[in-house]
């Protein structure tokens, strides 16, 4: 008999002030794990700290955590929780330190590992020694949530999502006033990469109608709210529902998995650096007008949202964040015509073979793959891929 299955956090604490509730923990020793120098700088990392000794708890922190976390900071990170044997594991930051920190759980669990095992889907009992808790500071990833991890070989440039209910953290803590310092243009990144977590979820052939309402109420509180926590930061009623609608995407996407927006957007991550959510933006209209052959649901949308044209709509949503239409237009890095020629062949393979291609709507193929990027790079259709 084959099942399905609906998992998520056993916990979800959300609301102004959420950091709060670490001081009610139970346990001797944490360890906070964080990315860069945000979490510091805008003091949530200290009060993560004094909420966990009002508990009562020891606490070391596993920073440097770099936005795309690499193989060799999740080992390392490891090695200092066997170093101080914690029994919570608390992630605090962006996507990219969950991400870091749901790996370095396994590898302070059971520290001979293989990397390689983990990519084929083979993990480890987890929670042997510690629970784990997720804090997001961005509105973006839904790694609070999910089964999901993001972990990029540096030597080959690649990106490699690693998936299993193991890492799916046991609390997910919501506190509006952590995203309500990111900058404008971080803002529109990680809420396009909501619209693509909710957008997949909702077509992907493995939805359901324990996930369709949740995917399709993430969609419309995007559409509905990131122009205004884009071009006013202090609002935190749309601070608050942005964060609301990643962790509510996340419930989908980790119930019914992604498509090829994310498959594509992790190799060319890989290869050229681009953030992750500005990848998913500039991909996702082409590949909505590609999907649209094989699926009546973005008609669905179309009709529950009360608009004509998605992929127009997309479009305009990117615009008004400040988003680029196409590759070849990214600031952000640099992906020159020649470069991106250069790997295309070898980045379209990859993509085809990312683990988010198998529940894509639409049967596709290396070929496809290579048209599609060809079309968002230089502002083609994809209609007629």
């Amino acid at each position: 008999m084959l099942l399905k299955w609906f998992r998520v956090p056993k916990d979800i604490v959300f609301g102004e002030g959420a950091l709060e509730y670490l001081s009610t923990l139970k346990g001797r020793k944490a360890t906070l794990v964080t990315g860069g120098s945000s979490m510091k700088r805008f003091g949530f990392l200290d009060e993560a700290k004094k909420q966990l000794e009002k508990a009562g708890m020891e606490v070391s922190v596993v920073d440097g955590v770099e936005p795309n976390p690499s193989i060799e900071t999740v080992i390392r990170g490891g090695q200092e929780m066997a170093a101080f044997n914690p029994d919570w594991i608390i992630a605090i930051g962006g996507g990219s330190a969950l991400d870091a920190a749901k790996i370095m759980w396994i590898y302070y669990e059971y520290p001979e590992t293989k990397f390689e095992d983990l990519v084929n889907g083979k993990f480890p009992k987890l929670r042997t020694k510690a629970k784990f808790i997720a804090i997001p500071s961005t509105s973006g990833t839904a790694s609070e949530i999910t089964a999901f991890s993001v972990i990029t070989d540096t030597q080959n440039h690649i990106k490699y999502p690693l998936v299993s209910y193991e890492i799916t953290p046991d609390i997910a803590l919501l506190d509006p006033n952590l995203p309500a310092k990111m900058p404008p243009h971080i803002t529109a990144h990680t809420g396009m990469d909501v619209m693509a977590h909710a957008l997949e979820a909702y077509v992907s052939t493995n939805a359901s109608s324990y996930t369709d309402p949740l995917a399709l109420e993430a969609i419309k509180l995007v559409f509905k709210q990131l122009p205004t926590a884009y071009t006013d930061g202090n609002n935190i009623q749309a601070r608050e529902d942005m964060h609301n609608a990643s962790c509510i995407a996340g419930m989908a996407f980790t119930n019914s998995s992604l498509g090829i927006i994310h498959s594509l957007a992790h190799k060319i991550g890989g290869e050229f650096g681009i953030t992750h959510g500005l990848a998913n933006a500039i991909l996702m209209p082409y590949i909505v007008e590609y999907n649209q052959k094989s699926t009546d649901k973005f008609t669905k949308i179309e009709n529950s949202l009360g608009i004509k044209n998605i992929v127009e709509e997309l479009k305009a949503l990117n615009l008004k964040v400040g988003i680029p239409l196409t590759l070849k237009e990214v600031t952000e890095v640099e992906i020159t015509e020649e470069k991106f020629l250069e790997v295309l062949d070898r980045m379209s393979e990859n993509a085809f073979n990312d683990p988010c291609t198998l529940t894509n709507p639409r049967q596709s193929s290396p070929e496809d793959v290579k048209e599609i990027y060809k079309a968002a790079f230089y502002g083609t259709t994809a209609k007629n891929i």
